[in-house]
Order: structure tokens, then sequence, then C-alpha cells
């Protein structure tokens, strides 16, 4: 189990990377109301848009390895620790630093995530997955991320329009893993040649490109206080309904839960927290501030 949790991460530090020089490119494009496909060749301009790509690639492969070699029920919820990450990696660019309330947050997502694997202790590695199994999960899937985009769409700018993105990118973040274990598992058994046959490569290209689309919208929709949470604990809980009716394994039930559920508060009361931190605020709206200002966000002191 050792093997898949240093790539996850490995890949949880480089989305995290990722996130952040992705965040900076996106605040330098002109916005729009609507989703527009012109975004991702004004970004490709930007280099520290193409740093984020390299990072974004890193992970991926990272992800692919411990997807291989691990249960998805133990990789996925790894990738909580983006959100914290992101921050760390924040306050290191932007030459500021965490408060103690921030360091306390981290922590507590930290042990949050620990309460929540050792109490689960998800077991299983199935690498076949019959089509009764994909069909219902990918519709269930689709529906859900339309139904988010429309929402989305419907709303103004703003925090609302931001976690909407978000999640439906959390969900598209979701599906890639899940049908990228059973590619990997193919390219393992079968080849090169078995990898590029079976549709489980193209759907998780597919659902890949449509995440990057997703999160470019979410990042210049709104705050990444808004859709960063959504993201990072929306992949984790849809992953993990994945892992158990898709790939058949297992957590402990019965009285186990309620370390579960007590792990889980931990992590949403230290995402909680970390969303509220000045350094969170000044990384959504950086591009704003004047020469001499954020000191209070460096400091990591509460805004007036």
């Amino acid at each position: 189990m050792l093997l898949p949790v240093l790539f996850a991460l490995g890949a949880a530090l480089s989305n995290a990377l990722a996130t952040v020089l992705q965040r900076k490119a996106a605040l330098t494009v002109p916005k729009s109301e609507g989703l527009r496909v012109g975004l991702i060749l004004d970004l490709l301009r930007r280099p520290v848009w193409l740093a984020g790509i390299v990072a974004v690639i890193t992970a991926g492969i990272c992800q692919a390895v411990a997807l291989a070699t691990g249960p998805i029920t133990v990789v996925q919820p790894l990738f909580v620790l983006e959100l914290p990450l992101a921050l760390v990696i924040a306050a290191a660019l932007l030459q500021g630093r965490l408060s103690r309330a921030g360091w306390l947050a981290v922590g507590t997502v930290v042990a949050g995530l620990g309460v929540v694997l050792f109490a689960a202790s998800p077991e299983g590695n199935r690498t076949q997955v019959p089509m009764t199994h994909w069909i219902p999960a990918v519709a269930v899937c689709v529906a859900a991320v339309a139904a988010l985009v429309v929402a989305a769409l419907r709303r103004p700018e703003g925090r609302g329009r931001a976690a909407c993105f978000g999640l439906a990118t959390a969900i598209s973040y979701a599906m890639t893993a899940a049908l990228m274990k059973t590619s990997m598992h193919t390219l393992d058994d079968g080849g090169v040649t078995a990898f590029f046959t079976t549709w489980q490569t193209y759907g998780f290209a597919l659902f890949g490109v449509c995440a990057l689309f997703f999160l470019e919208n979410a990042m210049q929709s709104g705050p990444l206080v808004a859709s960063q949470p959504a993201l990072t604990l929306g992949d984790a809980c849809v992953s993990l309904a994945l892992g158990i009716t898709v790939y058949a394994e297992y957590v402990r039930t019965g009285w186990w839960l309620i370390p579960q559920i007590l792990g889980a508060a931990l992590i949403a009361a230290g995402v909680l927290a970390l969303s509220r931190l000045p350094l969170a605020r000044r990384l959504a709206s950086e591009e704003k501030e004047q020469p001499g200002q954020g000191t209070a966000a460096d400091a990591g002191t509460p805004a007036p």
C-alpha cells in the first residue's frame, strides 16, 4: 500500500502547484459570462499557465501509477490534501506565510484524513469492471456535470458560479480516475495495443479534458476559496462512491462509521478554516492589489 500512497501524495502536490499557477494565469486573461473556448488559446500564451500544465501532466503520471497499484478508495481521498498544499505553495510563491490558525487548519485536514482512512481501511483492487457497472456510473456523472454547468451559467460571476464549476470539475476528475484505473490495468495485462483499443482510455481522456476546461472556468468565475473546496471534497466523495459501486472496493461499516464521520467533520472544518484565510483571499484577488498592500495577508492576520 506504500507505493500507491506515495504516488498519490506526489500527484496531490503536483496538482496543488498546478492550481496556484493556473489561478495566476487565469486572472490575466479577459473575463467572460459564458463558456469560452478561446480561453484556452489565451492561456497558451501565458508561461505560468504552461508551467501549470507541466505540473498537471506530472500529477497525471503519479496518479496513474497510484491507481494501477492501489484501490481508488485509498488514492483519491488523498487529493483532499490539495487545498492545504495549494495554500502552502501560494504562501511561498507570494512571499507570505501561513498564520498559526492556518497551520492548525492544515493539521486538522491531515488528521481528519488519517482518521477517515484508518477507520474505513479501504481494501480491494479489482482490475475488470462489467459494463453493467459502467453504464449507470457514467450516465449519473454526465447528468450531474451537465446540471452543474447549467446551474453555473445561470448564476452571476462569484462564489456560487465558481463552486458549481468546481464541483463539475470534481466529478469529471473522479470519473477520469475511475476510467484511468481500468486503462492502467489493461496496459499492464495487454500492452500498448490493448490500452489504445479499450474505450476506457478515450473515456478518461475525454473526462480529463472536460475537467481541465471546467477548472479554468471555475478559476475565472470566482475566488479560489469557492472552487477549490468544492473540487477537493467533491473529488474525494465521488471517487469513494465510484470505488465502492463500480470497483466493489470494501470499507468498514458498523461502529467504524462513527470515527469516519468524525474524521470527515475534521476535514470539512479544516477546509472551511483554510478557505477563510487572508492568504486565500489574497490569492483570489492578487491582481487587484497595489504596491505596498497585502501586509496583513502576508502575516496571516485577519483582514479588517
